[in-house]
């Protein structure tokens, strides 16, 4: 009895000495083959948060080959699972409207008028990311600004595809302003907003809205760091930040693709650009080009790519990427000219910063009034830290002062 418990107890430890192996192995796969230029803001902080980001992906991948759970459930779950509780200055309630699910924070000061109503759409690649996330940043929005927040929890691919992300924050919001009376809200200030897939959501729903002539007109978007386009990964900010953590080119493109149909079998072709056809390409070229983007961003380590032909195929399972409510770059100048006033926000160290160029130019070349916010220290993701105890980031809360 006694060698037979001692033998369990050896294999015991066998079996979590390989499990810590197998995990620092992958970490420090990827912590090798990943970049923290020398500008980022508090470069250790990152560090640790991408450490824990990857060992959190890497337990979630055992535990689904364990058929315990499946990964991405285990990362939501760990995301999520902090509770904040009660506010003493925020009434906040969990509601549907229209069938989805959001949660609205209402200050419970007194005010001498209506206040601005401010839809917001949480980040995560489409794929993570829940209302849960995104509380600390949409109570401070609510209590600095003055305003009635909701936050809305779209559903999330790849269970559910696109448009499915997309219906709901336009649904959500057609709700709230066709019942703008029970919030206490002023109808002329209404805005939407978003970071990350929420910002592509905020405003792919705004061109929705811009020709709308029965509803009230918004009176701005809120745009941080969001990605609008899935034409081209390959451009400046693409090729510098390609390993900045926490968001790495191969994994925005993933990302993407895990919205639009759930299958990443293209992923290298739409890396390397071959998932268009020339003459599609060569007419958006108007819009997604390098050209129109400021020398200063081109500087660092950019070499133009070379494309190749694409396979019919190829294009064929990804042909919605030309479609707005997917890809709001490549929005007609008709719509966007009706679009509202914008404030953008964006990170030098995020590849996502030049589809946040390349509409401010769009904008701007449509008379659109823009007002442009660059964190020159910031990375991807730098907002929703910006109050996170230890893990809070300087650069962050200049973001959420300027958007605020």
């Amino acid at each position: 009895m006694a060698i037979a418990y001692t033998l369990l107890v050896l294999i015991l430890a066998v079996f979590i000495a390989a499990f810590i192996f197998l995990i620092m192995g992958v970490i420090n796969f990827d912590y090798c083959n990943s970049e923290i230029p020398p500008g980022v803001s508090q470069p250790i902080k990152l560090r640790i948060i991408h450490m824990i980001l990857i060992s959190t992906a890497v337990v979630g991948k055992i535990l689904e080959n364990m058929g315990i759970c499946s990964q991405v459930s285990f990362v939501r779950y760990m995301q999520g699972r902090k509770s904040l509780g009660a506010d003493p200055n925020l009434f906040i309630k969990d509601l549907c409207f229209d069938k989805v699910p959001v949660r609205i924070y209402q200050p419970k000061a007194p005010s001498a008028s209506q206040r601005r109503g401010v839809m917001f759409f949480h980040g995560g690649g489409w794929v993570f990311g829940s209302l849960d996330t995104h509380e600390k940043l949409c109570r401070s929005i609510a209590k600095e600004s003055e305003s009635v927040v909701v936050s809305v929890g779209y559903r999330l691919a790849p269970e559910h595809k696109y448009p499915a992300a997309y219906d709901d924050c336009l649904n959500a919001t057609l709700y709230f302003m066709k019942n703008i009376e029970h919030y206490g809200v002023d109808p002329a200030c209404i805005i939407v907003s978003g970071d990350n897939a929420g910002g592509n959501l905020a405003a792919a729903v705004s061109q929705t809205l811009a020709s709308r002539s029965d509803l009230p007109k918004l009176r701005a978007q809120i745009l941080i760091y969001p990605g609008l386009q899935a034409l081209d990964f390959n451009l400046p900010s693409y090729q510098q930040n390609r390993a900045v953590p926490p968001l790495f080119r191969e994994r925005a493109a993933f990302y993407v693709l895990q919205y639009l149909n759930g299958n990443a079998s293209v992923l290298e072709d739409v890396l390397g650009g071959t998932h268009i056809p020339a003459d599609i390409r060569l007419k958006y070229r108007k819009w997604v080009n390098v050209d129109y983007i400021p020398e200063k961003f081109r500087v660092r380590g950019y070499k133009p790519h070379v494309l190749l032909e694409c396979a019919t195929e190829i294009y064929e399972s990804v042909k919605k990427f030309c479609e707005p409510n997917l890809c709001p770059l490549l929005a007609e100048d008709t719509i966007v000219q009706q679009l509202p006033e914008t404030f953008l926000l964006t990170c030098e160290y995020d590849v996502l910063r030049d589809d946040g160029l390349l509409y401010k130019k769009r904008l701007e070349d449509n008379g659109v009034p823009v007002t442009w916010y660059h964190l020159e220290d910031g990375f991807h993701g730098i907002i929703n830290s910006f109050n996170s105890d230890w893990f809070s980031f300087s650069a962050g809360k200049r973001g959420v002062d300027n958007i605020v």
